[in-house]
């Protein structure tokens, strides 16, 4: 959770949140001394090296995709019965996205979609992760499905089976129904019901053929951006109402599993978690707990609740009545996933906060941890430290403390804004270098043990990057918004070679 990234008010946005959390809601919960030894300080760590050689393989059958969204790309933001989402309303919105951009048209691939399949058979690739807009299969975010929205995304599978490329689908991007967003939106725990509904819907039309399912992407961003820090859709600034809206998720979460394994039982169903490794800023013992605080709140706020039908032990008090905790809500959190997506871009460095900030920031008061980015490592067009190191570190933890489950690196990614050149090639040589490396840490993590499935870069093409706009490029492929010419840049003629060869060079 992205707690520390934007300063909160000290006097009447914390007097409303005391307002808001009477006295003796809060039980106390504490971290463990084990627990807090487990991640030892990296601030004067190097970033991973690795020795010449011969190339690192990958195993058999091994998954080289790459990812998407709906917002993102699709743009057709009105057509053939599609409501209007949050991000609609978000980005229509002034002042709210860089330099007024929205995703009305985004890369037009409600229109060009058979244009990215063959970019994906063109790069080699095996996997496609794609979201499918929830408004536009219920436009106000109940009743019967859209068959206009369900016959696109029908479309879609076929094609790519066709092109022996895996549907892997996310049944959630970002895109709440702006008509359940005016009934409360997430923090209103109705919404769960209404997800389960809409999975069930979208199960029972595609699970004849799609085999793979991720619940959310990323529950963490768009609860803690959209409800608590306000720079995402919907934009609300509410302690309350990201804590509300985090516990319904993780109720929608198992009842989401349970709809797609009530359709086809034989599905394989995971979540795209945001993941970074949290290291402690020195050796003190009080930074090394505030990274295990960090650590359960970043990377195990959604995925505990799944795997172990509990919240993992990272705020100083637990607010069990302000989150609305009811009496059978663990047990319907519970989701044994078939694997765990990993979205991994960065690693976040952690300290503990003094007593006065903690006095003056209500986010602190609840959780003590001021997170930041590393700083050692070189930096991306959009400011974030690549840090090969982190991808390691991270599949590893969650390997050792959850019993080595299956997992897929669903997202990682990084911006330059590289152009063509004057002969129209875009060289992309830092991205190129990027995935490289991050390759290499995953590379010897399947080596240490742990059990990857596959790796889907972010992005299969340039497109519209939430609150940035237009303004990075992620993609694989370049993306001519004034024309919607795709063309591949050669970090996507490289990673076609690494999907052929199944390794990566050291």
């Amino acid at each position: 959770m992205r707690l520390t990234r934007r300063e909160f008010a000290k006097s009447a946005f914390a007097a409303g949140v005391a307002a808001a959390l009477p006295a003796g809601v809060f039980s106390a919960c504490s971290v463990s001394s084990r627990a807090a030894g487990t991640n030892s300080a990296r601030g004067a760590a190097s970033p991973m090296q690795f020795d010449t050689g011969s190339p690192i393989p990958f195993p058999k059958n091994f998954f080289w995709g790459a990812a998407t969204a709906a917002y993102q790309i699709e743009g057709a933001w009105k057509e053939d019965g599609k409501g209007e989402s949050i991000w609609d309303r978000f980005a229509h919105t002034a002042g709210k996205i860089k330099n007024g951009d929205t995703g009305d048209v985004a890369c037009d691939s409600y229109h060009r979609w058979r244009d990215d399949i063959a970019l994906a058979r063109a790069m080699n690739l095996n996997s496609y992760r794609f979201s499918i807009a929830w408004p536009r299969i219920q436009a106000a975010g109940v009743g019967p499905a859209n068959s206009k929205g369900m016959d696109y995304y029908s479309r879609l599978v076929d094609a790519l089976l066709e092109a022996h490329i895996r549907p892997l689908v996310t049944l959630y991007h970002w895109d709440l129904p702006q008509a359940l967003e005016d009934t409360g939106g997430w923090p209103n725990r109705d919404t769960a019901a209404r997800y389960a509904d809409y999975v069930d819907l979208v199960a029972r039309a595609l699970g004849d053929r799609v085999s793979d399912w991720i619940l959310f992407n990323e529950p963490d961003a768009f609860t803690d951006l959209g409800y608590l820090e306000g720079v995402h859709a919907p934009g609300r600034e509410s302690i309350v109402a990201f804590l509300r809206a985090s516990h319904a998720v993780n109720i929608a979460q198992g009842a989401g599993f349970r709809a797609v394994k009530a359709a086809h039982p034989a599905a394989r169903v995971g979540t795209a978690f945001s993941m970074s490794a949290c290291e402690a800023a020195s050796d003190s013992e009080e930074d090394k707990l505030a990274a295990e605080r960090a650590h359960a709140m970043t990377n195990l706020w959604f995925l505990e609740p799944a795997l172990k039908g509990r919240y993992p032990e990272a705020l100083a008090f637990f607010p069990e009545s302000v989150m609305g905790i009811q009496g059978d809500d663990l047990r319907k959190m519970q989701a044994p996933l078939d694997f765990v997506g990993i979205n991994l871009y960065y690693r976040t460095m952690v300290s503990a906060p003094g007593a006065l900030e903690r006095l003056s920031h209500a986010q602190q008061w609840l959780f003590p941890a001021k997170m930041a980015e590393g700083g050692q490592g070189k930096k991306t067009d959009n400011g974030w430290e690549v840090w090969p190191q982190a991808m390691y570190d991270t599949v590893m933890r969650i390997t050792r403390d959850f019993n080595r489950p299956v997992i897929e690196i669903t997202e990682s990614g990084c911006a330059y804004n590289d152009g063509p050149d004057a002969s129209g090639a875009i060289r992309d040589t830092r991205r190129i270098e990027y995935h490289r490396q991050y390759l290499q840490a995953l590379g010897r993590a399947i080596g240490d043990g742990a059990d990857v499935r596959g790796y889907h870069a972010w992005s299969l093409l340039d497109n519209f990057e939430w609150a940035e706009g237009y303004s990075q490029r992620f993609g694989l492929a370049y993306v001519d918004f004034k024309t919607q010419q795709r063309t591949i840049k050669e970090s996507g003629r490289w990673y076609a070679k690494v999907a052929a060869e199944n390794r990566v060079e050291r």
